[in-house]
């Protein structure tokens, strides 16, 4: 049994709590659809998840141009990327959490943590405008007394500047903020804040084995943090 001595706790939103790769391909795909773009099957949209809205539609598009020349498809991406990004914003805010779920184990995990009086928040890389809605969608908001998205801070995972910034909010130290995450993202982000981090299996992790990232421990479901001896403060 591993022990903890925590002061706060960060989760990620994306294949952490929320299984949204759902909304993801229905928005994305309704915006290629409307721009004439040849739509993207769902293992590519789940490789792009994870490092923010921009990075995803970035991936997508250079992976649905398929031009011959690097250079090409970069100029061609970017003159892309505007109307792309309009229109995915446009219809991920009208579908918001109707094709996604809460894992399995993510309200118990949720309950155990507070009831240990420690505060929590959320720290992901989506866009503040579509997590606030989806965290209070899915009856999570309650839960959390911070939540940052991808354009709270100047930079994002797998920069450590976000969970800096959430520890501050949170008043805690780094070295005693658990990072809950479910890729290699976070993994990278919490070494650099260092602070410790547990990683989900079920997620999205760039098509890549989470148990290679390097973690205090790889967990089926939120829940599995009873198997932690955790001190609160």
């Amino acid at each position: 049994m591993k022990n903890l001595n925590l002061q706060a706790v960060m989760i990620d939103l994306d294949g952490t709590m929320v299984d949204t790769i759902g909304d993801f391909e229905v928005a994305l795909n309704r915006a290629l659809t409307d721009l004439n773009i040849p739509t993207a099957h769902r293992a590519l949209i789940e490789r792009g998840i994870g490092k923010g809205s921009e990075h995803l539609i970035r991936t997508v598009l250079l992976h649905q141009l398929a031009l011959p020349e690097v250079a090409s498809q970069q100029r061609e991406v970017e003159q892309l990327f505007t109307p792309v990004w309009k229109r995915y914003e446009h219809h991920y805010l009208s579908i918001n959490g109707e094709f996604s779920k809460v894992f399995p184990g993510v309200m118990e995990g949720l309950e155990l943590l507070k009831g240990m009086g420690l505060p929590l928040a959320c720290l992901t890389n989506k866009p503040l405008s579509f997590t606030t809605p989806l965290l209070k969608e899915k009856g999570l908001s309650a839960y959390f007394e911070q939540v940052f998205g991808g354009d709270s801070f100047e930079r994002k995972k797998p920069d450590p500047l976000p969970l800096l910034k959430t520890c501050e909010a949170l008043h805690s130290s780094p070295e005693r903020t658990l990072m809950v995450g479910d890729s290699s993202n976070d993994a990278q982000a919490a070494n650099a804040a260092g602070c410790p981090v547990v990683l989900m299996t079920y997620g999205y992790n760039h098509g890549e084995p989470i148990q290679n990232t390097p973690a205090l421990a790889w967990l089926d479901s939120l829940d599995q943090l009873q198997s932690f001896s955790i001190t609160a403060r």
